[in-house]
């Protein structure tokens, strides 16, 4: 009863504080006097801090500051900071992220074509070797007959333009055209896209160059202009995909696409199963009763991979010693090819005129663009 009435007198005669958050001396009484008489604002104000926020965001707010900004004066934020990788939920999704993206990366600057082209020394003859092993039946047709050879390269739209320039024509027609095409772009040098979309039909028409043809030549140059092909994409692309971008080109069909990965680009495995000769090729190989469906080459061609390309050369060279058709094996002689399969090939393209096709789309436009020969 004396202490808590000497604690209202002294209440009572304390003078009135102005500012809150400035508590009162209580110098002349003990602890217990103050922990007996209820909380006032003032004493609120010394409350712990961790009362003054919500304990849900106590774990929180310190991690994030001290991640952005750590203090290493703070012996207990060091601590902290040394504890935060210690947590096991972000990092490994975090790592697995990082881990795949790295793989991916990997995977798409990975370059697209293993094997070496057919051009590079020793090619030939590792194809001629794999393939007398895989098949039996081939060693007696590589003993007969010349080994293939290929030797130059251009650049691929230079060897499209000279495809494209070269259908439905013999090989001293289109050589003619060909001649008076490149004179009009400045030379072999200058024969690029925006030279060729310079040439108007008219003037390509003066030359030899049928609407159609000049059509054909100024969606090629399109489609480089605005960055859907290009001699590096073309080169550095797997067959699958080369083969499904140059057919969006206008002009340029499945048949056309193959004898330019075989003749200009070197492509080792390669196999025109829309190829007449190269059909008749196989059919006599393996004594077959009926000329094999386009669906039935990949099976019966399997074993020859990867040297399907070179295989082909040796099909083209033995059904002509049977006397069948020529085909690309007789473009180094300047021959065309028979009508049946430039029909063939040109039906892909315009099947609403398949009437209207002639002449067989000549190899021979690939004679100096780096053609399969056959030498010695």
């Amino acid at each position: 009863m004396g202490e808590q009435t000497q604690v209202q007198t002294q209440t009572q005669t304390q003078p009135h504080t102005p500012t809150p958050t400035q508590p009162p001396h209580h110098d002349s009484i003990d602890d217990t006097t103050i922990a007996e008489v209820s909380p006032t604002p003032t004493q609120l104000t010394n409350a712990p801090s961790q009362t003054s926020s919500p304990p849900s965001k106590i774990p929180f707010r310190p991690r994030k500051i001290r991640k952005l900004s750590p203090d290493t004066s703070d012996p207990n934020s060091s601590q902290q900071i040394v504890a935060l990788p210690d947590n096991p939920k972000p990092l490994p999704a975090a790592a697995k992220s990082a881990k795949s993206k790295a793989v991916q990366q990997r995977t798409l600057s990975a370059p697209k074509i293993a094997a070496r082209p057919l051009s590079c020394e020793g090619e030939v003859e590792a194809a001629i070797r794999h393939l007398r092993n895989a098949d039996p039946l081939l060693a007696p047709l590589i003993d007969l007959h010349q080994r293939p050879t290929f030797d130059t390269f251009q650049t691929p739209f230079l060897a499209l333009t000279r495809s494209i320039l070269y259908q439905q024509l013999a090989y001293k027609a289109g050589n003619s055209i060909y001649t008076r095409f490149v004179g009009l772009c400045g030379g072999e040098a200058c024969v690029v896209p925006e030279t060729v979309l310079a040439q108007t039909p008219q003037q390509l028409r003066q030359i030899g160059v049928s609407g159609r043809k000049a059509s054909y030549l100024h969606d090629l140059a399109r489609k480089y202009q605005n960055g859907i092909l290009s001699d590096a994409a073309i080169v550095n692309m797997d067959d699958k995909s080369l083969f499904t971008m140059l057919t969006m080109v206008n002009g340029i069909g499945s048949w056309s696409v193959h004898m330019f990965m075989i003749f200009s680009l070197h492509r080792p495995d390669v196999l025109p199963i829309n190829d007449l000769s190269m059909r008749k090729g196989v059919q006599l190989l393996y004594n077959l009763d009926e000329l094999p469906r386009p669906s039935q080459m990949e099976h019966l061609c399997e074993k020859w991979r990867p040297y399907r390309s070179v295989a082909a050369c040796y099909m083209w060279r033995f059904s002509e010693s049977k006397g069948a058709p020529s085909s690309a094996a007789a473009v180094a002689a300047g021959a065309t090819l028979p009508p049946q399969q430039q029909q063939e090939e040109q039906q892909q393209q315009h099947p609403q005129h398949p009437q209207q096709q002639q002449l067989m789309d000549s190899l021979s436009s690939l004679i100096n663009i780096g053609a399969c020969t056959w030498g010695p």
